[in-house]
């Protein structure tokens, strides 16, 4: 039943967090494009207080969008904020990094052969994230903050410092998330103690009548809206990264998602400066190189024979359904023995030898090449089991068969 509850709460959580992220990746992108988009207001308007206007067409209709320089004479009755959509991602996804890495964390959330206990690595997690988002914003109040370039390297470069760090202290799977958790920390802490109060002052300013608002509150505020705009793609990718093994189950994986945000961020910069009208076509192709070049660098080895296939001996069937049922069929079964575990992951069912051989690519991968099956080596399997499932793979693939 544990495990049944477990299942429901992800899926719910889930939900959630897919959902309010879509309408808050939704804003992050619609505001910065229109930030961009916005032309100079003619001179009457100009007299009134704003600063850029925008015609759109969408759906049904023609829209007029004004920005001001700082607030109009009077604010209207209803003023939208956009604030609901970042707290309601963030609080679903660490219901999700309770639910799935903390409630699981002996399977989840530590390496197979961590030294740490559950409660030592979830202390971990929980104070890195406050660490992340009380250095970051240090670095904001600093005057390497004015320094667009260098803030932005140093930045990124103490991103990938994280990701090493969990690296060497997580699952691989876990220390993807525990990155994306981390840039999720800072851009809600972006939202609420610096975007949104300078929108209460504002606000207040606008009110009281007040002219000596400064508008380098407003600047501010601004520039760490685009910081969460730029770290929006990384956060995509690691939101999905669960899906691939061959990224977060390398010994590499904190390179490889340096590699991958490296990439997304020239993308996202690509828009965001065709968006202020200038078109920095170079930004394509070198994304494409680096995604490239990672795919080349980290494909898929086959381990030098030492022997020629047609000299070693044939494996015996039973043999490799014996290690599979032993140390995978716990979760890959039709009724998983596994606590964790209501269904097969991913409906993958291994009960004779044709159901493990016709899924040789995913055993090889998971379970040789990258290692991270079976989970957390529960059932314990062996380096020479794991030698073994590589040989039969190669053997069966030399023959061009599989296997039977």
């Amino acid at each position: 039943m544990e495990s049944y509850l477990q299942e429901w709460l992800n899926l719910l959580f889930r939900w959630l967090h897919v959902t309010a992220g879509v309408a808050w990746i939704g804003a992050s992108f619609y505001f910065n494009w229109l930030e961009g988009r916005l032309e100079a207001a003619p001179a009457d308007k100009q007299k009134k207080g704003i600063k850029g206007e925008l015609w759109a067409l969408h759906g049904g209709g023609i829209y007029e969008v004004n920005k001001y320089h700082l607030a109009p004479e009077k604010l209207p009755t209803t003023l939208h904020w956009f604030k609901w959509e970042a707290y309601v991602t963030w609080l679903s996804g660490m219901g999700l990094l309770a639910i799935i890495y903390y409630w699981g964390a002996e399977s989840y959330l530590l390496a197979a052969q961590s030294s740490l206990t559950p409660i030592q690595a979830i202390t971990i997690s929980i104070f890195s994230l406050l660490a992340g988002w009380l250095i970051y914003d240090g670095l904001c109040k600093s005057p390497l903050f004015k320094q667009e370039t260098l803030f932005s390297l140093v930045l990124f470069s103490l991103i990938v410092f994280a990701a090493w760090g969990y690296a060497q202290l997580f699952s691989g799977r876990a220390a993807y998330i525990h990155v994306g958790a981390l840039i999720g920390t800072m851009m809600v802490g972006n939202v609420f103690r610096v975007i949104i109060p300078s929108q209460r002052k504002l606000v207040a300013a606008a009110e009281n009548g007040d002219k000596s608002f400064d508008p380098n509150i407003a600047q501010h505020a601004l520039l760490r809206s685009r910081h969460n705009n730029y770290l929006t793609l990384p956060l995509l990718f690691i939101m999905i990264s669960g899906h691939y093994a061959m990224t977060f189950g390398s010994e590499w994986n904190w390179a490889i998602l340096a590699v991958l945000a490296a990439a997304s961020v020239l993308v996202r910069h690509f828009f965001n400066r065709r968006n202020q009208g200038a078109i920095l076509t170079w930004l394509w192709p070198a994304a494409a190189v680096l995604m490239l070049t990672l795919a080349f660098i980290i494909r898929p080895q086959m381990a030098v024979q030492q022997t020629p296939v047609a000299e070693q001996p044939a494996f015996e069937q039973s043999e490799i359904v014996e290690i599979v049922t032993a140390r995978c069929s716990t979760c890959h079964s039709a009724t998983p023995t596994d606590p964790l575990f209501q269904s097969p992951p991913g409906g993958l069912v291994f009960h004779d030898y044709d159901s493990i051989a016709n899924k040789a690519d995913k055993i090889y991968s998971q379970t040789v090449q990258t290692q991270i099956m079976p989970l957390a080596n529960r059932t314990g399997m062996t380096d020479e089991e794991r030698s073994l499932l590589g040989q039969w793979y190669q053997q069966i693939k030399a023959n061009g068969s599989n296997g039977s």
